[in-house]
């Protein structure tokens, strides 16, 4: 018999729409208004900040805070400079890839609305096999069909605008989730769920849980800083995600070994509090979720990192989503993980029972 799917039509329409909408960093908006819309139902309240961290909370009034957090934005690319030809060059926001840049169409986002472009790049018949010139930061650049800088400021586009690739979600082979930007609104997906789920279920907690989608993680951890700061929570639950190492040119010796469809990848490092990823840890064995270890060294690299280190020191957990070809416009996660990781996060709220499981944290 076929295992039954946590996730329902609703959630996938969701998902699809929630994916489909542009939020780069610093921009992060409209995809928080989708977010917050499909949460409402099940938090009790809202609360936003100035640069768009969005959290929903149950039990606002509870003595104990517990988080469950992903990030909202996505990496994109700011016009640097616009040539007398009309053509832009570029600059990241956040960790663009310059590698995957040339032949994307792009959207260019404007006060007028989004102007479509390319990222050109010479044929293969001109360019020298001897001496063959990979794409690089400073020579990559989009064409959007103007001749002179004049034409492309009457288009809206000036110094400053915002880039991002227009690839949709899709579904390879029945079971494997592809697009832009899965790192990571899967994350911001996977706790709206969590949330839902508790709801569905009726299922009371002995503590408030705020439920973060947080902004500006692509670069520095911003929003995942100044939300912290402002719930001063207990502990916090994180969920980003990591790479599969199973691919080709991928060294296991130096990423480790992470699969997709072999379960969550629960962090090992400094900043994850040993006896909240023991909860974890303990939780997935007793409900037999699948899951996967990695070893993280100075730092995890994602909004764990900002929480921990928060506040005094909170206890923090990573638990991440194997996903395969970060910050391409196909990034691949398995619907399998994506289920069992809110199962995780799930399962381990339940675990903790009272305001006691904070003493042992410490």
């Amino acid at each position: 018999m076929a295992k039954k799917s946590i996730l329902n039509k609703k959630s996938l329409t969701f998902l699809e729409k929630y994916l489909n909408n542009a939020s780069p960093t610093g921009y992060e908006w409209e995809g928080q208004k989708i977010w917050m819309n499909y949460l409402k139902p099940y938090v009790d309240e809202f609360i936003t900040d100035t640069y768009g961290t969005a959290v929903g909370v149950i039990n606002p009034k509870a003595k104990y805070k517990v988080v469950i957090e992903g990030h909202a934005d996505e990496i994109s690319w700011y016009v640097n400079y616009i040539s007398d030809n009309g053509l832009l060059y570029v600059v990241r926001n956040g960790g663009s890839d310059h590698q995957i840049a040339p032949s994307k169409v792009v959207n260019i986002h404007t006060k007028k609305g989004i102007v479509k472009g390319i990222f050109g790049w010479p044929a293969i018949h001109t360019r020298s096999r001897a001496k063959e010139e990979p794409p690089k930061p400073n020579n990559i650049f989009i064409d959007v069909g103007c001749k002179k800088k004049a034409e492309v400021e009457k288009l809206g586009i000036h110094v400053g605008c915002v880039i991002t690739y227009p690839d949709e979600f899709h579904i390879l082979n029945k079971d494997n989730f592809v697009c832009r930007a899965l790192d990571n609104r899967m994350g911001g997906f996977m706790i709206a769920e969590v949330a839902r789920l508790l709801k569905e279920n009726k299922k009371k907690l002995p503590f408030g849980l705020y439920i973060v989608n947080a902004v500006q993680e692509e670069i520095g951890l911003r929003g995942a800083q100044m939300i912290a700061e402002r719930i001063q929570p207990n502990a916090a639950i994180v969920t980003d995600v990591t790479h599969d190492t199973t691919t080709p040119m991928i060294d296991k010796k130096v990423q480790g070994h992470c699969e997709i469809g072999k379960g969550p990848v629960i962090a090992y490092a400094p900043a994850v509090q040993q006896k909240l990823r023991d909860l974890i840890t303990d939780t997935a064995e007793e409900k037999k979720i699948p899951f996967q270890r990695n070893a993280l060294s100075r730092s995890t690299g994602t909004d764990t990192d900002a929480f921990a280190y928060s506040n005094s020191g909170v206890a923090s957990a990573l638990i991440s989503l194997p996903l395969r070809y970060m910050h391409t416009t196909v990034e691949t996660v398995h619907k399998d993980d994506v289920e069992n990781v809110i199962k995780l996060i799930y399962e381990s709220l339940l675990k903790i029972k009272s305001g006691e499981t904070f003493s042992y944290f410490k």
